[in-house]
């Protein structure tokens, strides 16, 4: 199945694989129904998940039910103990939404919420990350997980999101990263398909992250957080929710 879904990945672009995903999720969600591992954004559990990945294949990983991943889980368990985004009147402007969240997100009547994605089926507003339609300081809470890593001028674009954060607003900027790199790499000159998949991860990504990322956060001006919450979660926990024990958590504030 690993090999599969790594051939479906890298055959297809990503705009078709979310539209037939919402024709064959319930199937596979019925047919992987169980008690062992659980979706902490649906409450469903299953007697195993999904494999996911590009390149290197991450076997129990894929939520059938949401289509979440270890990060999605990781960023809504966060979400849901430590802050007040599902209490508190929002704001909220929501990059390349996920599947995982959309539903969810927009059912909240305490969110104002607005998707935006240059090429995505399900976003509100089709908007260059670089070039954004919205004003200065428009929203409280900004999602940009796993945009980054696909947008060549990457500080142009988190120059873009401090923008139009609010003052006091929270923007959590999810990225695949490297823990034992310290500097991110990327090279142009790159341009062979399976090659870019070997060295970036996945065929569209024009960089890897390494810790500096961190770092380059705080030179646009935000306040930088590297949150690891699997910490406060039991290795029981962990497993449960199949997460990445470990994953930091980029969460940026704008203080003035």
């Amino acid at each position: 199945m690993s090999k599969i879904f790594k051939f479906f990945l890298n055959l297809f672009p990503r705009t078709f694989l979310i539209r037939i995903s919402y024709l064959v999720r319930p199937l596979v969600a019925f047919y992987l129904r169980g008690s062992k591992y659980t979706d902490p954004i649906d409450g469903k559990s299953y007697r195993k998940f999904l494999p996911y990945g590009y390149e290197k294949v991450r076997e129990n990983v894929l939520a059938p039910g949401t289509l979440s991943l270890e990060r999605h889980r990781l960023f809504w368990l966060y979400l849901t103990n430590k802050t007040d985004f599902f209490t508190a009147k929002k704001r909220v402007l929501h990059f390349a939404p996920e599947q995982a969240f959309l539903r969810k997100f927009k059912q909240m009547k305490n969110l104002e919420y607005t998707t935006t994605d240059l090429n995505s089926p399900i976003a509100d507003i089709k908007a260059d990350i670089c070039n954004l339609p919205f004003k200065d300081n428009s929203y409280d809470v900004i999602i940009c997980n796993h945009v980054l890593e696909h947008i060549p001028d990457d500080t142009k674009a988190m120059k873009e999101l401090y923008r139009v954060l609010a003052p006091g607003g929270m923007a959590v900027l999810q990225v695949p990263y490297e823990a034992d790199r310290a500097t991110t790499f990327e090279d142009d000159s790159i341009t062979d398909q399976a090659e870019r998949t070997r060295i970036f991860g996945q065929y569209d990504h024009v960089r890897v992250y390494g810790m500096d990322y961190f770092t380059k956060l705080e030179r646009i001006g935000f306040n930088v957080e590297a949150v690891d919450y699997t910490k406060q979660l039991s290795k029981e926990a962990i497993d449960k929710f199949r997460l990445a024990d470990g994953e930091l958590i980029p969460v940026c504030k704008k203080l003035v």
